[in-house]
């Protein structure tokens, strides 16, 4: 029944009628609303009865009076009640009852907005009279469904609001498993459940709306949970002659069942879907309010809503969301400790032991793969930066107090902003080596780490600096490069790991250099660069004789022999 106290004959009408349910952002359901009158489509809107007086008004005053316009009977809808399909149920019988033209009704909310021509959706639709368009999915195949509440929300007791009271309701429903309480489904109904935003033909939704039980479904439907997403969904499996299981309204959800809200850099996006019509907007997406209300997109032949064209894009991002991007952290999205993504934003190479065995080998890097390679950025004093800068890319200090305050942030810091050229560092067990550090470069798919173990003891037998507990200090550096090793060896690493001990790489180190290079850096220019210079080891196998002399047994340099 309208609620017009002055109701006017309609004009002739189109084919495709329009019902709205409306609750928020009022100013932009009438921008809608017009685009619909425009195209002479009949427009019956449902306001929630929630919206006060002042606001009504204006709504009304921002449409006008219209011919094809009228306003249902107001309910107070809250989200996963029976108020909603009441709503639906009295604006489409005020639609029917008023507009004999309609051959089709376009369920739609307050923030759904058109993104094709009017007149090519009724063209379309023409074409297929006796389709209905509707998601409806036997609930045993429902893959969105969550939790326990699927085939349940049908044969249990709902008479608390999830949304308002959701202590009594799940309170309620752990009663009704543990006592065994169970509705039974009223034959012949099969629940299906779907997307709440349909377009039916007139036969169709006059054959739900008069069906000859409707009164006992209603009842049964009224303690349903959600029945706005089974109502229509089930009654059409009794009446229709030609289902086709889809919604022409786009609707994308996120991981926590809500709907995605389109904003304006989505333009492109929208566009490539085909759809008919997308939900949900957000209010203030002035550019996309601008260009498809224009109604300036016509196709000389109309084809299919395509939407599986941008699943993609919404799969990706949804899985961003949850992941996160690799190397990026933010307190809103801090990646788990074993989240699938790699640890940093992109590939870097770490050398332990090069540097103390090649003379100048950071300079020589450098020339042969046309990078800039750092030197310890761990070392105790300082991050030693290339080009002995104090303050490297993404404003990041040189400040080992800084540095080590988190020193995993430090390093997935200065990877993020320097995307696209690979960092290269030494590294030793001189370093601040933690074992937190090392598990994190060690479980990184992005690191490179070459390692040529018990390099650390070269500089001070060849005296580069001096301590006072040599022997203890040894033993000390020693230690700490057996667990470095140790962690790399785990079978939880996923880093790309070269290990080799002194003797080893010493057998033919210019095929072993070059490999680690070139796995790096393809491109690098070897053959122009001579292999960089060993430093001076005469006398070494003597100096680890009397470490071991001392009682300091060099572990990882035992199989060493010159």
């Amino acid at each position: 029944m309208s609620t017009d106290p002055h109701p006017t004959p309609a004009p002739q009408s189109g084919p495709l009628g329009i019902v709205m349910l409306c609750h928020t952002a009022l100013h932009r359901a009438a921008q809608v609303a017009q685009f619909w009158l425009a195209a002479n489509c009949p427009v019956v809107i449902h306001v929630d009865r929630a919206v006060g007086a002042a606001q009504m008004d204006a709504f009304k005053q921002a449409l006008g009076p219209h011919p094809l316009l009228r306003f249902s009977t107001r309910f107070r809808c809250e989200w996963g009640t029976w108020p909603i399909v009441a709503a639906t149920q009295a604006a489409s019988e005020q639609m029917l009852n008023e507009f004999a033209q309609v051959e089709h009704v376009l369920l739609t909310s307050g923030s759904c907005i058109p993104l094709r021509p009017a007149d090519e959706l009724a063209e379309w639709l023409e074409q297929r009279r006796d389709v209905d368009f509707i998601e409806s999915v036997s609930i045993g195949h429902a893959p969105w469904i969550k939790g326990g509440l699927s085939e349940e929300r049908f044969t249990l007791y709902f008479p608390f609001s999830w949304k308002q009271r959701k202590w009594a309701f799940d309170l309620l429903v752990n009663i009704q498993r543990r006592f065994g309480i169970r509705r039974d489904v009223p034959r012949p109904l099969q629940p299906h459940m779907g997307s709440q935003w349909w377009c039916l033909s007139r036969k169709t939704l006059q054959g739900i709306l008069n069906h000859p039980k409707r009164a006992r479904y209603d009842r049964y439907f009224k303690g349903t949970w959600i029945p706005d997403e089974s109502y229509f969904q089930t009654m059409v499996r009794m009446v229709s002659d030609r289902i086709e299981s889809r919604s022409l309204t786009l609707v994308k959800f996120d991981r926590n069942g809500r709907p995605n809200l389109f904003y304006d850099d989505h333009l492109q996006l929208l566009r490539r879907s085909d759809c008919f019509v997308a939900r949900k907007l957000w209010p203030d997406a002035q550019g996309l309010y601008d260009f498809f209300l224009s109604g300036q997109i016509m196709r000389e032949t109309p084809i299919d809503p395509q939407p599986a064209k941008i699943d993609r894009y919404f799969e990706l991002a949804a899985k961003q969301r949850s992941d996160g991007r690799a190397g990026l952290y933010m307190q809103s999205r801090f990646p788990l400790d074993d989240s699938i993504n790699a640890k940093t934003a992109a590939p870097y190479s770490v050398f332990c032991g090069f540097q103390q065995l090649f003379r100048n080998f950071d300079f020589w890097l450098g020339n042969a793969a046309n990078c800039r390679v750092h030197g310890h950025l761990f070392a105790p004093e300082k991050a030693e930066f290339y080009g002995g800068a104090k303050v490297y890319h993404g404003a990041i200090s040189n400040s080992a107090a800084l540095r080590d305050y988190n020193q995993r942030m430090f390093l997935a810091n200065l990877i993020w902003a320097t995307r696209g050229e690979r960092q290269c560092f030494s590294y030793n067990s001189r370093d601040k080596m933690t074992p937190d550090l090392n598990w994190f470069m060690a479980t990184d798919r992005n690191a490179q780490i070459s390692v040529i173990s018990g390099c650390f003891i070269l500089p001070l037998f060849r005296g580069d600096y001096k301590v006072d507990d040599v022997l203890g200090h040894i033993g000390w550096l020693q230690r700490r490069e057996q667990e470095f090793i140790a962690i790399l060896q785990s079978k939880w690493t996923s880093a790309d790991i070269r290990v080799w001990t002194l003797a080893e790489f010493l057998q033919d180190p210019q095929r072993f250099l070059s490999e680690t290079v070139r796995a790096a850096f393809p491109d690098a220019q070897l053959a122009e660069n001579d292999l960089p210079q060993i430093g001076s080891l005469d006398g070494f196998e003597d100096y680890l004789t009397h470490l071991r002399n001392l009682g300091l047994p060099p572990v990882l340099l035992q199989d060493y022999k010159r």
